[in-house]
């Protein structure tokens, strides 16, 4: 596997973006070798414009060396935002098989998190239409890039950035969540309301696990779920939505009443209008009791007894 540096080639005088406009998962047909996305002026959604390639489709190495420029490129349309910015550099990539790893400098950190992932979303879209090209992963000085939450985000493909059949993550959205976590004391819930951007393709439910997850931002609250603990799946059916938590919710800590745990899980997401019952189950199953007083296999209502006034 040999590296090499993204900003050589006698093409790169020559490179000029094509200024036609369409939208959606490729390029339009007939227009273009290849659909290249950028960001809308807004930076909430990305957008191809169809490019045609100077160097030999044939040499991989080349059109990689081509787009990566073209990404890191201005348009003549003030429509449309250069997906990876002036600040962000592109050290090098490589190639090994049919994964395409970029490395990138340390600046590519201070991207907001709307913006990062709309920036992930557009790299990885234009490069996965090259020949050969089926995965990428990122690389920040020397190291994986990381989500939110400090997981790698590890390797990504073109449907990396779909959370439903069909249906494509081209839009960012704002809600304000409202979300229940544990007092300091652990002996009653706290309302906490938070402002958040989000993939239009994410659902609400999903969303409001993943923040209950991450925690308070407020000093007077804490996490009421176990810390370290993962959600495995998140669905709504008939006004039922079931939790699956990892076995880390079961790692107790007495210094928050059981019932500050169920509630904050099950408070938040009846925040949603179609959410009527909240079940909790740990790994998929539901015949487990959660210290010793809640049964799993059953459905819990919202219940504002415990929130603190």
């Amino acid at each position: 596997m040999s590296k090499k540096a993204v900003w050589t080639g006698a093409w790169m005088l020559s490179a000029l973006l094509s200024l036609f406009f369409f939208a959606g998962c490729g390029r339009a047909e007939g227009e273009g070798d290849v659909g290249v996305y950028y960001l809308n002026k807004e930076r909430t959604k990305i957008m191809a414009q169809p490019y045609d390639l100077k160097a030999d489709q044939n040499d991989t190495e080349a059109v990689i060396e081509e787009l990566l420029f073209v990404l890191a490129s201005d348009t003549k349309d003030v429509e449309y935002v250069r997906p990876i910015p002036e600040q962000v550099k592109v050290l090098e990539h490589t190639l090994e098989e049919s994964l395409l790893t970029l490395y990138f400098e340390e600046s590519y950190s201070s991207m907001d998190r709307v913006e990062e992932v709309l920036v992930r979303a557009a790299i990885v879209r234009t490069m996965t239409q090259v020949e050969g090209i089926e995965c990428l992963s990122f690389y920040v000085g020397g190291v994986p890039v990381t989500d939110g939450k400090g997981s790698p985000i590890g390797v990504m493909t073109n449907d990396s950035f779909i959370e439903n059949p069909g249906e494509q993550i081209n839009s960012i959205q704002t809600a304000n969540l409202v979300l229940y976590f544990a007092n300091k004391k652990g002996n009653a819930l706290v309302q906490e309301t938070k402002e958040v951007h989000y993939s239009s393709n994410i659902s609400m439910e999903k969303l409001i696990m993943e923040y209950l997850l991450e925690g308070p931002r407020s000093q007077g609250a804490q996490s009421a779920i176990p810390e370290g603990t993962k959600l495995m799946n998140v669905s709504v059916l008939e006004g039922v939505c079931y939790v699956s938590l990892d076995e880390g919710f079961l790692n107790q800590n007495y210094k928050i009443d059981e019932a500050v745990v169920i509630y904050s899980i099950v408070n938040s997401l009846s925040e949603i209008a179609t959410i009527n019952k909240v079940q909790i189950s740990v790994n998929g199953d539901t015949s487990v009791r959660y210290r010793d007083k809640f049964a799993l296999d059953e459905l819990y209502e919202r219940n504002l007894d415990y929130v603190e006034e």
